[in-house]
């Protein structure tokens, strides 16, 4: 042997934040250099895996728990904490670091306190300012705290999770995304709500094209062949129907200026912009069994994440609903336009959720000054991961 091999040891945690979860660590703990972080973080989470199940990582095998998360102390003097997010491929050697996880971002603060790098109450509500890196946008936190440490446990029950936990309240503040190195964060990157996409071997679909949370792209579920009461089962399996997803979706990201063409959407941009559809309420069994009546929801969303549909709703997902539904002349305005307080609650696969979104018309121009939600966040895991030496 020409020399013995041996594993990095890196300190992390490993957190669940809304229906996501991913490994978090410290950016002092990663490599400084780009190149060699994302060598190492492909193999914390076992990525790229031909065989598509993360055996030898910390990844789930789905969008939803095939992430990475890296926190420092912030360079802003308005903001606690610097967040980056990366969405890691699973069979394939790319992390886009292009948007945020909406979900994820709900458990920064408790990964902010419990890292020591945010100083909290011992008992009460802790606020955490975060300031999202990939999309140039600020995120508080209102974490629980409790004996001098931050409230795990609680009676917040959110679908897709399957075990209730302590409430955490998210604001996503301007989310209109400017990313990083971008120019700028329009609503609407076209100047318009209403869009028509030529989409290649798909035919002309309307669709509205957004920025808010992540770059993301509604359209009607009838357009897609779809009633909007779809679950993962009778999408994921039906590859005609992801593959002329994809081909609105990448039609979408070329109309909205973040790509080139199509094919470089698909290749170095998988997890930005969101594709969501969108339809009228209708009764259907949520993934866990429960019956969710028309009566009970405003309007049915599913979005696809990294290829296809999400087993819920991204967080994100949920910001850019808010927004485009407090806003006349969009799609999902014209589908389930939002009530007097703002807020409006859908049904997605795994049941149902409310957001709502304070949004204002100034000089002819509208702005989303916030979006609101509650989720959930839990440490699963605290100590290191080993990698080879890459």
């Amino acid at each position: 042997m020409s020399g013995a091999m041996k594993q990095l040891r890196i300190p992390a945690v490993y957190m669940r934040g809304g229906t996501s979860k991913g490994v978090f660590f410290l950016d002092h703990d990663l490599p400084q250099d780009k190149a060699a972080r994302d060598r190492v973080l492909l193999r914390v989470i076992g990525s790229p895996d031909r065989y598509g199940k993360h055996t030898d990582g910390m990844g789930g095998a789905t969008s939803s728990t095939s992430k990475v998360v890296i926190l420092s102390k912030s360079q802003r003097a308005d903001c606690d904490v610097d967040y980056r997010f990366g969405q890691v491929s699973i069979d394939a050697p790319v992390i886009d670091w292009s948007g945020n996880c909406g979900n994820l971002s709900a458990a920064i603060g408790a990964f902010a306190i419990s890292s020591g790098l945010v100083d909290a109450p011992a008992d009460g509500t802790a606020t955490v300012r975060i300031w999202q890196v990939n999309i140039q946008k600020k995120i508080v936190n209102h974490v629980p705290m409790q004996g001098g440490e931050v409230q795990d446990l609680g009676g917040f029950e959110l679908d897709g999770v399957a075990f209730p936990a302590a409430e955490v309240r998210v604001e996503f503040l301007d989310p209109a995304d400017d990313e990083e190195g971008g120019e700028g964060g329009a609503m609407f990157p076209t100047r318009r709500r209403l869009d028509v996409l030529d989409v290649p071997g798909g035919g002309r679909l309307e669709a509205t094209l957004i920025n808010a949370g992540n770059p993301t792209i509604f359209v009607d579920a009838a357009a897609l062949g779809l009633k909007g009461t779809e679950l993962q089962g009778d999408i994921n399996g039906d590859k005609a129907l992801l593959a002329r997803a994809e081909a609105v979706r990448a039609a979408g990201a070329v109309a909205m200026g973040l790509v080139n063409t199509a094919q470089e959407a698909t290749e170095k941009r998988p997890h930005t912009p969101k594709l969501a559809f969108v339809a009228k309420p209708l009764a259907y069994t949520a993934s866990d069994g429960k019956k969710v009546e028309p009566a009970s929801i405003d309007l049915l969303a599913r979005i696809f994440s990294m290829g296809v549909l999400h087993h819920a709703m991204t967080g994100t997902g949920a910001v850019a609903i808010a927004a485009a539904s407090a806003i006349p002349g969009t799609l999902v305005h014209r589908v389930a336009p939002a009530g007097a307080d703002g807020r409006v609650r859908f049904g997605h696969p795994s049941g149902t959720l409310s957001v709502g979104a304070e949004a204002h018309e100034e000089a002819g121009q509208w702005k989303v000054s916030k979006v609101m939600m509650s989720r959930s966040a839990r440490r699963l895991m605290e100590g290191w991961v080993r990698v080879p030496d890459v």
